[in-house]
């Protein structure tokens, strides 16, 4: 066939295929033609169906137009709309998420929520995983990601019931028995305390004590000729042991002020007065080391007339007893004293039912595990009982007295020793005696419930007032661009917060060299109490952070040097131990034990810790001071250079050194000479009453009358204004 008919006959192919087109398109409602683009090839497609049929329309249209796409009606797109599921375009959201459960909702990445919160009010440096956001800040972090939120349905939390252990009623009187007396001696360090308590006791507690200092809180039962039974509490009298002296005076009837006579009323003095004022406890005054020359019994009583405590003889009804503790004289009639004062106050007990009592001190023993030495102060306690302290809980297992031996029972008023809790309680919670070990379990539940709800309560209270402060300064900074358009605003922020857009909080938080992170253990509860109360008076943050990180009883442990090397931190043990493996361990990390027996030597040595942080301070030394008497220009090169014309009028000027300009009392310039001329002649130092010519690192004009003053800095190490007190 000739090849011109043929390219004719494919032209009238064409042609009638753009007519069926026209055609298909007025009825494209009925036959429902998709057309989908194809690509253009070199040789025309329809030269190969030179036949088309009917049901090959589409695909002869797609041909007549394939650049050409086929418009969808209303009715098609609504029937081929895909539904999306709702986890891909909805994001479930309730109250309070945190950051990392939003991201986790979205299925974002934790900077995606950052990069959304950028340009909000919220504190974007203060932004942690774990922070909290509002609803608020939550539907918009959904909105700008192109998202839609849904509020989780809350689940309505019943109200716990309070299942809290709770002391008895008071007890019938006539089913209530004679105790003994407990009795707390009080005083300023050094005063004698523990040695009086030796010597009613013939023992020897003060000779073991670290420096000569009780730091703990010591229960004994003295067995007096009389046959009368008494509980002494010795507490410390260290400045640093308040908390102990104070809950001391909250379990006692009875307290004996000790005071030396030589020294009188001193600052521990003063507030052992106080707290037996505030626990409504009777004092009785013992007047310690009258076997002294220049003791004088008579002058401390009137000084403690200033603080209301009246002796007997002043018309008062403080009972007054001369005594020496260590040659033992008069400690019968002080006994006596304490014995007719508690024969006054009819103290009596119900030695039944469930136990009722007092934590005086906790620790942890190597051996024993959790230890408490409590005060009974209702029932009997035994073997088995279960006990309920704080947040935890005990099934006695052994009991001993003060010289280590077991006993089988404790009734009120006599203080023991018990072992078999589950964690250490802290000194001062109350004991009370439970059913069974399911209602230990219970009540210990439901007290860290109410702690948390507690913690949760002020956690929120922060927050929100954070979120006020934050509110008002963002508001304040939106005053400041109300005059400019949404794209300036936008570029104005965007400049001021372009380095936080790709950190993260971690990265943003700048690390402050000058931080110091402390471990610290303690042998019981009270002596750590006493340590963290002192190291919570610091308040020199702005010279060095004091940052505690860790704090417990018992021995140096392996986890304790790991967690001082996470944190660049020092380990500090109070009357505790390292082992040679722990001690090798940290000196192979770099990492600092230091061990006190002494709470102001181990204060003492977190003092000298800080000022080993604080950078040295830069102190400028003259060396020489010159006026300026004439100026002049010199040309080198190109330019010319200001000289000045000098005299040294004390000290010298060295080359080497710094130098500054002062002129009219402002210093103008620091820097170095460039040159250092004597008769034209380069020298190094001019000393005082010579002439010089001088002239500057910078091109600085001279004014006559300035004054030249040549210094050397030298780095001085700083203290810490801190003062813990004693």
């Amino acid at each position: 066939m000739n090849r011109g008919l043929i390219l004719k006959f494919e032209n009238l192919v064409q042609l009638h295929c753009a007519c069926r087109q026209l055609h298909t398109l007025s009825y494209r409602k009925v036959y429902r033609t998709k057309w989908k683009p194809v690509q253009s090839s070199v040789y025309p497609i329809w030269s190969v169906h030179l036949y088309p049929q009917f049901w090959q329309t589409d695909k002869l249209i797609s041909v007549a137009l394939p650049h050409c796409r086929h418009l969808a009606t209303k009715e098609e797109k609504k029937k081929n709309r895909k539904k999306l599921p709702l986890a891909k375009g909805e994001v479930e959201i309730r109250q309070k998420m945190t950051v990392e459960e939003l991201a986790r909702a979205m299925g974002k990445d934790i900077d995606h929520i950052y990069e959304a919160l950028l340009y909000t009010d919220i504190d974007f440096n203060s932004l942690e995983p774990d922070s909290i956001l509002y609803e608020d800040y939550i539907k918009l972090i959904v909105k700008k990601s192109g998202m839609k939120y849904k509020s989780a349905k809350l689940k309505e939390e019943k109200e716990k019931e309070n299942t809290d252990a709770v002391k008895r009623p008071p007890a019938d009187p006539a089913v209530l028995t004679p105790r003994p007396a407990v009795v707390t001696i009080l005083g300023h360090v050094d005063h004698g305390k523990t040695t009086l308590l030796d010597s009613l006791r013939k023992t020897q507690v003060a000779s073991m004590e670290a420096g000569g200092i009780t730091q703990h809180i010591g229960a004994f039962l003295v067995h007096l000729p009389s046959g009368e039974k008494i509980t002494f509490l010795d507490t410390p009298g260290h400045a640093a042991f308040s908390a102990m002296r104070a809950r001391g005076t909250n379990v006692t009837d009875i307290v004996i002020l000790v005071v030396a006579a030589e020294d009188g009323v001193m600052e521990q003095t003063i507030e052992s007065i106080q707290h037996a004022k505030n626990a409504g406890v009777p004092l009785i005054l013992a007047i310690n080391k009258c076997d002294k020359p220049e003791a004088d019994p008579e002058r401390v009583k009137k000084e403690l007339l200033a603080h209301d405590v009246i002796c007997e003889e002043f018309g008062g009804d403080v009972q007054a007893v001369n005594i020496s503790a260590i040659k033992g004289e008069n400690l019968m009639v002080l006994a006596e004293a304490t014995v007719a004062l508690a024969e006054m106050l009819e103290l009596k007990a119900d030695s039944t039912g469930l136990v009722e009592g007092t934590v005086i001190e906790s620790r942890k023993d190597k051996g024993k595990g959790p230890v408490t030495t409590a005060i009974i102060q209702r029932g009997t306690l035994r073997k088995g009982c279960i006990l309920v302290a704080g947040k935890t809980w005990a099934k006695v297992r052994f009991m001993f007295d003060e010289n280590g031996r077991a006993v089988d029972a404790a009734s009120p008023g006599i203080p023991v020793e018990i072992m078999g809790w589950k964690e250490v309680p802290s000194a001062g919670d109350e004991i009370l005696e439970v059913e069974s070990e399911q209602r230990a379990h219970e009540v210990v539940a439901w007290r860290n419930y109410v702690e948390q709800q507690e913690k949760m309560k002020r956690d929120l209270e922060v927050i929100e007032a954070k979120q006020k402060e934050h509110r008002t300064e963002y508001e304040k900074k939106q005053q400041k661009l109300v005059h400019l358009t949404w794209r300036q605003r936008k570029a104005v922020l965007y400049k001021a917060n372009k380095h936080l857009i790709f950190s993260k909080p971690k990265e943003r938080t700048e690390i402050d060299k000058n931080v110091l992170s402390v471990i610290v253990k303690g042998d019981v509860d009270g002596s750590i109490e006493a340590i963290l109360n002192i190291l919570d008076s610091y308040d020199a943050d702005n010279e060095c952070k004091l940052d505690i990180i860790h704090f417990g009883m018992g021995d140096i442990s392996e986890t304790d040097v790991s967690l001082a090397e996470a944190f660049n931190g020092v380990v500090y043990g109070f009357s505790v131990k390292a082992n040679e493996t722990i001690k090798k361990l940290a000196a192979k990390k770099g990492i600092k034990i230091k061990l006190h027996n002494i709470i102001y030597q181990l204060i003492e040595d977190v003092k000298h810790e800080l000022n080993s942080r604080l950078p040295p301070s830069v102190v400028e030394n003259t060396i020489g001071e010159a006026s300026v008497l004439d100026t002049f220009s010199v040309t080198v090169g190109k330019s010319k250079v200001p000289v000045a014309g000098c005299r040294v009028h004390k000290g010298q000027l060295d080359k080497k050194m710094k130098f500054k300009l002062i002129r009219r009392g402002d210093v103008i310039w620091k820097g170095s000479l460039s040159s250092l001329k004597h008769h034209k002649a380069d020298v190094q130092i001019i000393k005082t009453g010579m002439d010089c010519g001088l002239s500057l690192d910078k091109d600085i004009e001279f004014n006559i009358g300035d004054e030249i003053i040549c210094y050397e800095e030298k780095e001085v190490e700083q203290t810490t204004s801190w003062d813990p007190g004693f």
